[in-house]
């Protein structure tokens, strides 16, 4: 079978994640995804070895990062400062798909890679602009991370308990967001051009990216005149809450708060005089007496392990789940079954365990195929093949510091 986007060739002239980590979404899909990067350093995401207290080396002066941002992908080093190699990028987009660059505004003028240029050379390419903020607004040009968009998206007063201060997220999961988002725009663009036969340039953002996760949470804000509040456990709804079992493991149960599952409930816990208990006997009563339901709950989850009680949930038709670590979910059947969690071959790490595409294909497939690349792996390849140069335009250009 082949893979939706076989044919597809995506150039990517971008640094860190947001951004080229869509990119490498299009890779598990199929698209050829060249990398463009500085010759010497390269994307300053491969020298990313630590974030704080993270740390995120990799044998074979390899780091995490890179690899989840640049899988699948080709290197090639070129020198975006000269001329030449504004003109090597140039060549290579009149034959390309999609380019994307999250270089702010100043930097992409200064290349030659604005979407005004690239656009006379290839009119039908799809040309994707990620930015921190938006391409519009006072902060326009301001350059920002995952952390900015967790701060100023409102994500950070969405985590935690009440009364608690902002909660920030680890690790990358607006970075991941906004990969999702670009990956998404430059496939709708693709298609819009099979239609219509035009080229076009989408705009993407981190600050745009969380807001739109955040879509029901700012929906209810603005519709409705309030904020969603802050989940305080021992004060939440009981029947849409988490509980410590007794094996020390957390069980999360989401059921609606009608009587269809209000009796099961109590039968499943095997207190079915809670029932008709008048401090829980409509859903007005559970969440106004919920501390103290919450904490009959507390009480009789902990005496069972959880496994027990996912079991006799599911005989009742009752939603819940255990809450896993991010380690335990190469124990997860669901998630091992369902390829959410994949075996991987690295090329100096050996097998491991990465997070697969989350979709399935009946007439294809899409998968993570290769490590990211070393930096300028692929140069002399790409130029040759589809570039049209020659080998000895190829040692010329290395002589004269392009390459």
């Amino acid at each position: 079978m082949e893979r939706p986007l076989e044919g597809v060739r995506v150039l990517d002239c971008g640094i860190y994640h947001a951004g080229p980590g869509g990119l490498a979404i299009l890779g598990d899909l199929g698209a050829e995804v060249i990398k463009i990067e500085e010759p010497r350093m390269g994307d300053p995401i491969r020298m990313v070895k630590r974030i704080g207290s993270i740390p995120l080396d990799l044998p074979g002066d390899r780091t995490l990062f890179c690899e989840g941002a640049n899988r699948n992908k080709k290197s090639i080093g070129v020198n975006l400062k000269t001329k030449k190699g504004q003109e090597i990028v140039h060549r290579l987009a009149a034959s390309s798909d999609v380019f994307m660059t999250n270089m702010r505004r100043a930097a992409a003028e200064n290349m030659n890679i604005t979407y005004p240029i690239l656009r006379k050379i290839n009119p039908k390419l799809i040309y994707a602009s990620v930015s921190a903020f938006g391409p519009k607004g006072p902060d326009s040009d301001r350059g920002g991370f995952d952390y900015q968009g967790q701060a100023r998206s409102g994500l950070m007063y969405s985590m935690g308990e009440i009364d608690t201060p902002p909660a920030v997220c680890q690790f990358g999961i607006i970075d991941q967001a906004t990969a999702i988002m670009v990956s998404h725009d430059i496939i709708t663009a693709l298609y819009m051009r099979e239609r219509k036969g035009i080229g076009q340039e989408i705009k993407v953002s981190i600050l745009g990216s969380a807001t739109f996760l955040l879509y029901f949470n700012i929906l209810i804000a603005h519709m409705a005149g309030f904020e969603v509040p802050r989940h305080r456990r021992t004060t939440e709804h009981p029947m849409r809450n988490y509980y410590k079992c007794g094996d020390d493991k957390w069980l999360m149960m989401t059921l609606t708060p009608t009587e269809r599952h209000w009796g099961p409930l109590c039968q499943a816990l095997g207190h079915p005089e809670l029932e008709n208990d008048p401090r829980f006997s409509t859903d007005d009563e559970r969440l106004k007496n919920a501390e103290q339901l919450v904490t009959i709950f507390d009480g009789l989850f902990a005496t069972r392990p959880r496994d027990k009680w996912i079991k006799v949930f599911a005989e009742y038709d009752l939603f819940c789940c255990g809450v896993n670590s991010v380690t335990d979910l190469a124990d997860d059947p669901q998630v091992i079954e369902n390829d959410y969690l994949i075996d991987f071959d690295h090329p100096t790490v050996g097998r491991v365990k990465i997070p697969g595409y989350p979709g399935h294909f009946s007439e294809s497939w899409a998968k993570t195929t290769s490590a990211a690349p070393r930096l300028g792996e692929h140069t002399d390849e790409v130029l040759r093949e589809l570039g049209g140069y020659t080998e000895k335009e190829i040692t010329q250009l290395r002589e004269d510091g392009i390459l």
